[in-house]
């Protein structure tokens, strides 16, 4: 059981690590969405493809069960597990003390792939992301293994079946499903490569079935051919492909590159760090592939993960939300399979002492970051807490105007209520998003359209992400805006609608 010590601490280490508040906005909208739909009073492109349906079905019941703490303590059991199932198919045959003369790291080389955790903690919350990486672990356990066994046996049959379902579910889950048919496709290529198969092979018709089958998925649901393109939306949104997509690509932070972020001095440690990391993936993954390809038939499973380690560390490199992408499978390398760098033998003891050290600090500053914590487990510094709070008691005429972060806040606390923005962007076009991203830049042309459109109220934070301090400065001039709210972290400001 030794050699199962070390999945099982960083498993326990990144549910320990993602014990913190509600921060991410988004989990607002898709408990509201979960209740009922929720639709803005501003125009929204067509077809609405609800893509995470599951997940907010699922998020929903348990905050029904036990509120924001129930939730919270559930997605740090799952983002453990998430973890648990990347790292499985790396655990040695034997237990790993030290440095192995393979040269995998043992215990005394737990503090990176602890520090790493810590540093990108704060990426793991309560977002369909982490539904989307537990199957695609599923798959990275169980695919590999059924192209190994072949469809001859009987014994893959159920494995095949679990994971058909689980594709249909992936769909209304997160755009994200379309990895798991490219991840099967790479499987069954390197397959292939591997044992130099007839591709008219009898025995391979199953195989293609199952790759396509997985391809196939959304045309189960009645969206059909929306639903298939979705993934190819989301990809245009975070490239800027076309010029209706660029300006979601350039000015949503989540969808810029790290090496953007780290050249604007945004998120400059998590960026620099993630570059690194990106980069030095990279270039193992090369020397690996060099090193192994003429042994290309012991080393099959190796070139899948290898393959995919490319693609994700690729994929962290285009936008910084793909870094949860990123990190299971590049601890999986770091921790368990270091073919290519023994020269760490001669540092074992050194390594030992930093690692040690490492992990005393870490675990020192975890600690202290509980004090911080709100027994609500709901983050008041980003979502309106107490201002929606008061807004309920005092209703307002008009149309109500709020930063998008707020949104869905809003819209879960007060569904009598509609919302300007929330954060599905992907449901808004361009020029919308480009007109209200001018706003904070602009106030006049958020005077002029917010007494066209009858908006009687307006919400503004005022720290984390607050970029509405020019248009807070000109309002506060305007004798038909007045203040009817305040706290630290938000302002509430009703406007006098024009007759």
């Amino acid at each position: 059981m030794a050699r199962f010590f070390p999945l099982f601490l960083i498993s326990v280490m990144a549910a320990v690590f993602a014990v913190f508040p509600l921060t991410d906005t988004d989990i607002w909208w898709h408990l509201a969405c979960a209740r009922e739909w929720v639709t803005t009073w501003t125009p929204v492109r067509s077809p609405v493809v609800n893509v995470h349906y599951f997940f907010q079905q699922a998020v929903y019941f348990v905050y029904n069960l036990g509120g924001a703490p129930l939730l919270v303590l559930l997605k740090a059991v799952l983002w453990g597990v998430v973890f648990a199932l990347f790292l499985a198919p790396f655990v040695p045959r034997s237990a790993s003390v030290g440095v192995r003369e393979d040269g995998r790291l043992g215990l005394n080389s737990l503090g990176l792939p602890i520090l790493i955790l810590f540093v990108f903690r704060y990426q793991m919350e309560a977002r369909p992301i982490l539904f989307s990486l537990l199957i695609l672990g599923v798959y990275w356990n169980l695919i590999p293994w059924i192209f190994r066994n072949g469809f001859r046996q009987l014994k893959v049959v159920p494995a095949v079946l679990a994971l058909i379902g689980l594709q249909w579910l992936w769909c209304k889950c997160q755009g994200l499903f379309v990895l798991g048919p490219i991840f099967a496709t790479v499987c069954l290529a390197t397959h292939l490569l591997e044992r130099g198969t007839n591709c008219k092979s009898y025995w391979r018709i199953p195989e293609y079935v199952f790759v396509l089958l997985l391809w196939l998925m959304p045309f189960f649901f009645r969206e059909g051919l929306s639903l298939f393109l979705y993934p190819f939306g989301l990809l245009d949104r975070l490239m800027g492909f076309t010029p209706s997509a660029a300006a979601f690509a350039s000015e949503i932070a989540e969808n810029r590159s790290p090496i953007t972020l780290l050249l604007a001095g945004e998120n400059v440690v998590q960026s620099l760090l993630v570059v690194f990391l990106s980069v030095a993936a990279l270039i193992y993954a090369v020397v690996a592939f060099i090193r192994r390809f003429q042994f290309l038939r012991n080393y099959a499973q190796s070139f899948v993960t290898l393959v995919w380690l490319v693609v994700v560390a690729v994929l962290a490199l285009i936008a910084e939300r793909n870094v949860l992408l990123f990190l299971p499978v590049l601890l999986a390398y770091l921790f368990f399979d270091n073919r290519e760098i023994k020269w760490l033998m001669a540092w074992r003891r050194t390594i030992s002492a930093v690692c040690a050290i490492i992990v005393a600090l870490v675990l020192g500053l975890w600690c202290k970051s509980l004090d911080a914590f709100d027994a609500t487990m709901i983050s008041k510094q980003r979502v309106p807490v107490e201002a929606a709070r008061w807004m309920v008691m005092n209703p307002h005429e008009g149309r109500l105007f709020n930063d998008d972060r707020a949104g869905g806040y809003l819209a879960f606390v007060n569904p009598s209520e509609s919302v300007y923005l929330d954060g599905r962007f992907i449901l808004k076009t361009a020029d919308f998003f480009e007109r209200y991203l001018n706003y904070s830049e602009k106030p006049a042309d958020f005077i002029h359209d917010m007494d066209s459109l009858g908006v009687g109220r307006a919400i503004f934070p005022l720290r984390y992400y607050a970029r509405w301090n020019k248009v807070l400065m000109v309002l506060s001039l305007q004798e038909s805006w007045k203040t009817v709210y305040r706290d630290e972290y938000f302002v509430v400001l009703d406007h006098e609608i024009k007759k």
